[in-house]
């Protein structure tokens, strides 16, 4: 093992360590522990000594492999390449302990032995292999079962929550819906065709455990449109341990529940479901009975335009159903068809509404415009209505 006093720097302290898996992969591949002579050799010069050299996939694909290429190849020859191929993962990350033994073997034949579970896309990640054996891998995964995910300008790998395979919040069937979107848009998973990615991402309620809000092009979030269930006598059990005015009454956001001592009042026309109620007081409230999601769209991170979150853009609909499946398709398609026509290179759907303005963009869609859109209400006087023609 060679000398890494910088890296060893990294395995102190309490936490995991990506140094202690580099160096557990090194000890049976060349390729692991040329990446980690390279690593301290970046953190010793404080250069990054990684370059895209260009595009690189598997037959009949655009997207899944992202290309890199060392700068000093001469010195580091087993990470000359040390491309990475992203993998379909299941709706829920659900896995059999056979199916990760069998990537995991394959990988160790034809990678460096390295991944990463999962991400931010979603998709199982395997870290670092040349060119070469880019085609036998993705023969390897077919055998396998598993398709590679997207990458570059395509649908990034859908991904969910666990919905309600385990989760009693669920307010819709996320892997359910994720896997119908995963095999609808296949072609647009594949074959890059849009100005920068588009991320599709499923959370049952508004907990949004996929952090689908702050990261994905279009996030569906778990919501009802009933009141809260409630139970006073659960209510009243909570109480004997639990500071009910201080932990959930003042912490509510829209200041629409009341505690008198003996009995919790829901003004639920005021709710805004961001579950903290429900999430300190578990057996006593739950989501309602009528149950679906919230489609949003816009979010992305602080590459061009700095981080945005997303917004609104259909309050409610019952996802399950098939024909408001297929109406929610219908609007996704339009949208990619406006994007795809106007929007600029490497510009995501939320900087794009951002510029062309959520008015031109709803009439283009087709989408009427609904008081839930509005993020700032009344903060410009300067708003003009069109007149409607006869």
């Amino acid at each position: 093992m060679s000398d890494t006093p910088l890296l060893d720097e990294l395995e102190k302290g309490p936490w995991p360590s990506f140094v202690k898996e580099i160096k557990m992969a090194a000890k049976n591949s060349a390729m692991s522990q040329d990446l980690l002579d390279l690593l301290e050799k970046s953190y010793r010069d404080k250069i990054g000594y990684w370059k895209h050299g260009g595009i690189v996939g598997v037959m009949g694909y655009g997207g899944g492999v992202i290309g890199r290429y060392v700068a000093i190849p001469e010195q580091y020859p087993n990470v000359r390449h040390f491309h990475t191929i992203r993998v379909n993962q299941p709706a829920g990350w659900y896995y059999s302990t056979d199916a990760l033994r069998a990537i995991c073997d394959m990988w160790d034949e034809h990678g460096s032995g390295l991944t990463n579970m999962h991400g931010s896309t979603g998709d199982l990640v395997l870290l670092g292999t040349t060119t070469e054996e880019l085609e036998p891998i993705f023969d390897e995964l077919i055998k396998l079962e598993f398709d590679i995910g997207g990458s570059g300008s395509d649908v990034r790998t859908p991904s969910c929550c666990l919905g309600k395979s385990r989760c009693e919040w669920a307010c819709f069937d996320t892997m359910e819906v994720c896997h119908k979107i995963t095999m609808q848009y296949q072609d647009e998973l594949h074959r890059p065709a849009f100005p920068y990615k588009w991320k599709f991402k499923f959370s049952g309620c508004p907990n949004d455990c996929v952090a689908a809000i702050a990261r994905a092009d279009i996030s569906f979030i778990g919501t009802w449109r009933d009141d809260i269930q409630q139970d006073d006598a659960a209510v009243a059990e909570y109480a004997k341990t639990l500071n009910i005015l201080r932990d959930v009454v003042e912490r509510c956001p829209s200041r629409c529940m009341e505690w008198n001592g003996d009995k919790l009042t829901i003004d639920n026309d005021n709710c805004v479901h961001c579950m903290h109620c429900i999430n300190a007081m578990p057996k006593a409230l739950a989501p309602g009975k009528d149950r679906g999601c919230s489609i949003l769209m816009g979010a992305k991170a602080p590459i061009i335009e700095g981080a945005m979150l997303s917004s609104m853009m259909i309050p409610f609909v019952k996802i399950d159903e098939e024909e408001d499946y297929e109406a929610v398709c219908e609007i996704v398609e339009e949208i990619w068809d406006i994007w795809s026509d106007e929007g600029k290179n490497r510009e995501r759907i939320g900087e794009f509404i951002e510029r062309v303005g959520k008015s031109n963009f709803l009439e283009a869609i087709g989408l009427e415009p609904i008081p839930e859109m509005v993020a700032h209400p009344r903060d410009n006087p300067y708003i003009f209505f069109e007149q409607e023609e006869d």
